[in-house]
C-alpha cells in the first residue's frame, strides 16, 4: 500500500539511494551545463521532502502528508533537475492526497500522469532526451500495467529505465559524450526506491547506467561550459497573476527557466549572464529570499592582482557610501531598490586585492556577493563574505576590521560583531496590506526589526521609539540611528532624549545616511 507511512519511507529511501549514487550521476552530468553537480540536487532536494516528513505530527492524514512532501521538496530544490522533481511530487500530491483510502494502480498512473504533464509545463522550453521525457514513458508504462499497484510502480520504473537508455540518442551532446541524461538518471532512482518500498524487494544496489545498454562507449566528450554564466535560484513570494510576466521577462535574460509553485509561493529557476536582473525581476513580481547565484563557468576568467588586503561595501545612498569610505571600505554602489551588476561585483572584488573581504549590506545583494565571490576565488583571491543585512551590520563590522590580524582571525572578527547588531528601520507604506502586525494602509509609518513589520503607527517619531525600547528590550550597548534624506527635522535629536531618559547606560551614534526610501536605519550592538 502507498499510505502515509509507505510516502514516508519511500522519500527517506529514495534520499538514502541519492546519497550513494550522487557521484554517479554528477559524473553524467552534461546537460543543460557541465557543472557535475545533478546528482547532489537531486539529492539535496528529496532530503528537503524528507525532513518535512519527519516534521509531520504522528497521526497526519494522507492529505497532510502529500502535501509536506511536494512543499519540501519545492522549497528545498535545488538546481533544473531538482525542481522539476519537486513538480513530481506536487503532481502526486494533487490526485493522490485528496484520496480516502490508499490509491490502487489506476490512481497511481493518473497520479503519475498528472505529474507528467505539471513538470513539463514547468519548463519554458522543454528538450527530449531528459527527465522530461523519461517520466512521460514512466507514466505511460504504468498506465498500460493494470489495476494493481505493485505491477503499476514495478511498470513505470521499468518504463523509465527504457526511456532513460533512449535519452543517448536524442540528445547531440549525450551522444558525444556517451552518457545518459543525469536528471533522467535520478528520476530512476527514486522511482526504483518507490518500487521497492510498495513491493518490500529491496535492491542490493540502485543502478546508475552512464550509457544506453549495447552501445559501446565513444571517447569520453567533457564539454566547456556555454551559453549563460550565472544559475540564479530563489524562493518567491507573489500573487500569481504576476507570474506570467515575470517568466517573460525572465526568458528574455536566459535559458533553462523553470518556475514552479502556486498559492503565492513559488521556486525560480534560470540560467542568465546578468544575475543582478533576475533577482531584480523577482523583485518587481514580488519578494524574492533565500536567492542563491551559481558561477557556471569555473576556471575561466582573470587571475586576482596580489595587492594586498580589502573590505568591499555595497550601498545606494551617498551618506552611506561616504561612511564606508571613512571606515576604510571600497564602495560599489548600486541604484536604490536594485541590485548591482554582478560584473561590476566581481571587477571590482578582484581589482581589490587577494585578501577582500566583502561587505553586502542587503539581503538581495548577499548571494550575489557570494557569487562573485566564487568567481574571485576561482582566480586565486581569498575572498570572505561577512553575511551583513543592513548597513548597520557592515559598519560595525568595520569597526573591527584591523587589517594587521591574520586574515581568518579579522574575517572572524567582522563576522562576530556583523551578528551581534540587530538593525532595525522605518518606512511608509505605499499601499494597504498585511503585515505580521496587522493591517496597514498607504501612508502609514512602519517599524521594521530585522525584516518583520514590529509595530504600526501615524508618527515617524513614535514608531522609532517604539522600535527602538523593542531592540533594547533584550539589552545593547551602542544604538546607531541613520537618518535618511526624508526624515523629519529633529528626529534624531528626540530619539537621543528619549535613550537619555529611558536608557541611560546606552552610547548613542547619529549619521546623516542620505538613503531615500528608509527615513531612518537603527542599530543595535
Amino acid at each position: 500500500m502507498l499510505d502515509d507511512a509507505a510516502v514516508r519511507r519511500w522519500c527517506r529511501l529514495a534520499a538514502d539511494a541519492l546519497g550513494r549514487t550522487r557521484g554517479e550521476i554528477d559524473a553524467l552530468n552534461v546537460f543543460p551545463v557541465p557543472d557535475r553537480d545533478t546528482g547532489a540536487n537531486l539529492h539535496l532536494t528529496v532530503v528537503a521532502a524528507a525532513d518535512a516528513l519527519d516534521e509531520l505530527p504522528d497521526g497526519a492524514g494522507p492529505a497532510e502528508t502529500w502535501r509536506a512532501l511536494a512543499r519540501g521538496a519545492m522549497l528545498g530544490a535545488r538546481g533544473n533537475s531538482g525542481v522539476i522533481l519537486s513538480q513530481v511530487f506536487r503532481g502526486l500530491a494533487d490526485v493522490l492526497g485528496p484520496l480516502e483510502a490508499p490509491p490502487d494502480g489506476v490512481a497511481f498512473a493518473g497520479a503519475l500522469a498528472h505529474a507528467s504533464g505539471l513538470a513539463r509545463d514547468a519548463v519554458e522550453h522543454p528538450v527530449e532526451g531528459t527527465i522530461l521525457s523519461v517520466l512521460a514513458e514512466a507514466a505511460a508504462s504504468c498506465a498500460a500495467s493494470g489495476t494493481g499497484l505493485s505491477g503499476a510502480c514495478r511498470s513505470a520504473a521499468g518504463g523509465a529505465r527504457r526511456a532513460l537508455h533512449r535519452t543517448t540518442a536524442q540528445l547531440d551532446v549525450l551522444a558525444r559524450s556517451g552518457v545518459v541524461d543525469a536528471g533522467a538518471a535520478g528520476l530512476c532512482v527514486v522511482l526504483d526506491a518507490l518500487t521497492a518500498v510498495i513491493t518490500e524487494e529491496y535492491p542490493e544496489r540502485y543502478e546508475v547506467p552512464a550509457r544506453a545498454a549495447g552501445t559501446a562507449a565513444p571517447a569520453p566528450e567533457r564539454p566547456e561550459p556555454q551559453g549563460p554564466g550565472y544559475e540564479v535560484m530563489y524562493l518567491l513570494d507573489a500573487p500569481d497573476g504576476a507570474v506570467h510576466a515575470l517568466r517573460e521577462r525572465l526568458d528574455a535574460l536566459g535559458d533553462s527557466l523553470v518556475v514552479v509553485g502556486g498559492d503565492g509561493l513559488w521556486n525560480v529557476h534560470v540560467h542568465v549572464d546578468d544575475a543582478g536582473a533576475a533577482i531584480e525581476a523577482g523583485m518587481a513580481a514580488g519578494r524574492p529570499h533565500r536567492i542563491r547565484v551559481g558561477y557556471l563557468r569555473a576556471g575561466e576568467g582573470p587571475h586576482a592582482p596580489h595587492t594586498g588586503r580589502a573590505v568591499i561595501a555595497v550601498t545606494a545612498a551617498d551618506g552611506l557610501a561616504a561612511l564606508f569610505e571613512e571606515c576604510g571600505a571600497r564602495v560599489v554602489r548600486r541604484e536604490p531598490g536594485a541590485v548591482p551588476p554582478l560584473a561590476v561585483l566581481s571587477e571590482a572584488i578582484l581589482a581589490a586585492g587577494d585578501e577582500v573581504t566583502v561587505l553586502p549590506n542587503e539581503p538581495e545583494v548577499l548571494a550575489l556577493a557570494e557569487a562573485a565571490a566564487e568567481r574571485a576565488r576561482d582566480a586565486g583571491a581569498q575572498i570572505a563574505v561577512v553575511p551583513t543585512k543592513a548597513s548597520v551590520q557592515g559598519m560595525a563590522a568595520l569597526a573591527v576590521h584591523d587589517p594587521l590580524r591574520r586574515f581568518g582571525e579579522d574575517v572572524i572578527e567582522m563576522t562576530r560583531a556583523a551578528g551581534a547588531t540587530r538593525f532595525g528601520h522605518l518606512e511608509v507604506a505605499e499601499q494597504e496590506s498585511v503585515t505580521s502586525s496587522g493591517l496597514c494602509q498607504a501612508g502609514d509609518v512602519l517599524g521594521l526589526i530585522e525584516g518583520d513589520v514590529a509595530t504600526i503607527g501615524a508618527e515617524i517619531t513614535e514608531v522609532a521609539r517604539r522600535v527602538l525600547d523593542r531592540m533594547l528590550s533584550g539589552g545593547g550597548e551602542l544604538v546607531t540611528l541613520i537618518a535618511g534624506t526624508y526624515a523629519p527635522p529633529g528626529l534624531a535629536e528626540a530619539l537621543e532624549e528619549h535613550l537619555r531618559r529611558e536608557h541611560p547606560d546606552v552610547e548613542v551614534g547619529v549619521y546623516e545616511g542620505g538613503q531615500a526610501r528608509y527615513p531612518l536605519l537603527i542599530g543595535v550592538e
